[in-house]
């Protein structure tokens, strides 16, 4: 994993000469970080314009331009872009944390996740910039170019996995901060190239889409709850550093169920539930682009001074108050297939594997990488609907 951008160099550079906090000083935002997108996800899957849409966004990812964009605001804007963060925690302290996190989760060698990030802070041609995050500057009144340029920094960024990260420029002349990722997940053990077979996703009781489904038998932590009707899964990825959760009901049905008790505590109750056992795993095979406007969404969990021309302080960006956000984009290149790890052939002998538990996501899931060092919730997002659009009813 690569962190392109300078974020990560402008929170480490205001702690030069300092200690981290030794007392765990990541934990308290992995925490924070994990509310923040819980509490996202649950304003995006409200929404009506998102209500048939896959979701994906990256807590950590959002966290850290949240960091980011606190160094350049003042006042009561400011106050809002932290409370956001929501950490009890001194000031001095926090970008400290925020910093060891970032290095933690983008530890390429030790996590082999395939997780790649680029982020940017586009400001109107007339501002002027006085900052240290990555950015670049667009003139409002031309907007094709405008819209050409952005598209061209994210689809060189991403090696064209992201050829589009925006498609109209928002209303107001302002900021527009840009995520985009790249996440192609390395299993610990790979799914066998051979045991790809065109199966059926059923987006509902009465569509279903054409997909290729890949299988594997095998070891893993797994829960199946009864009473609610729903199975937790975990998938390890790269050096077992990392994973893939996936929550999932019995049958097919809306997600709505799930994403009601989709909180904190139940994900903790879940998981401290999760044992090894045999599972025989069939996922579909995934290459999505999914992007969305965070930015009505970080005004709903209180980011409203920030977005309001006559109120934003940024001052510490342009030196005076006459910047404002007008967009907030997070864009994700998301690719499921078999590649990872060799696995251990002898696994295949244990009897165990006669009687393995089904876990057979042929129809709408969540789920969400975690970072098992940190605890730190890297993505969250739910699949709806396969790449393949081939839709007909059932009969």
């Amino acid at each position: 994993l690569w962190f392109s951008v300078v974020v990560a160099a402008v929170l480490l550079g205001l702690v030069v000469g300092e200690p981290v906090a030794k007392q765990d000083p990541t934990s308290l935002l992995s925490d924070s970080t994990t509310s923040l997108g819980l509490s996202l996800y649950h304003s995006m899957v409200n929404d009506a314009s998102l209500k048939s849409e896959n979701v994906l966004l990256s807590p950590v990812v959002v966290a850290s331009s949240l960091g980011v964009m606190a160094l350049g605001a003042r006042q009561n804007t400011a106050s809002q872009v932290k409370s956001l963060l929501n950490v009890k925690m001194e000031e001095d302290k926090l970008h400290a944390s925020l910093s060891e996190l970032l290095r933690d989760v983008s530890d390429d060698e030790e996590r082999t996740i395939n997780w790649k990030i680029n982020s940017r802070l586009y400001g109107p041609s007339w501002s002027k910039l006085h900052y240290r995050h990555d950015h670049g500057k667009i003139n409002f009144r031309d907007k094709r170019n405008a819209l050409l340029e952005i598209n061209k920094w994210a689809e060189g960024s991403t090696k064209s996995k992201v050829p589009e990260v925006i498609k109209s420029l928002p209303g107001t002349e302002g900021a527009v901060f840009i995520n985009i990722m790249v996440f192609k997940p390395h299993w610990a053990e790979a799914f066998g190239h051979n045991m790809v077979d065109n199966r059926g996703f059923m987006i509902s009781r009465h569509r279903t889409a054409s997909v290729q489904m890949m299988h594997r038998t095998g070891f893993y932590r797994f829960f199946e709850d009864e009473a609610n009707q729903l199975q937790f899964l975990e998938i390890p990825l790269g050096q077992n550093q990392t994973s893939l959760m996936i929550l999932m009901p019995f049958h097919v049905e809306p997600l709505e169920r799930l994403e009601k008790m989709l909180t904190k505590e139940n994900l903790r109750k879940w998981s401290e539930q999760l044992r090894e056992q045999a599972v025989a795993v069939s996922l579909p095979i995934v290459d999505l682009n999914i992007g969305h406007e965070l930015q009505k969404h970080l005004e709903q969990l209180g980011l409203v001074e920030a977005v309001d021309k006559s109120k934003a302080d940024f001052s510490g960006i342009t030196g005076k108050k006459d910047l404002h956000l007008s967009s907030f984009l997070q864009a994700t290149a998301l690719e499921i297939t078999t590649g990872g790890n060799p696995f251990d052939e002898h696994v295949f002998g244990r009897k165990e594997l006669q009687s393995a538990k089904l876990s057979y996501a042929d129809h709408p899931f969540i789920f969400f990488v975690q970072d098992k060092k940190t605890g730190s919730v890297l993505l969250i997002g739910r699949l709806l609907k396969s790449s393949s659009e081939e839709n007909h009813d059932e009969l």
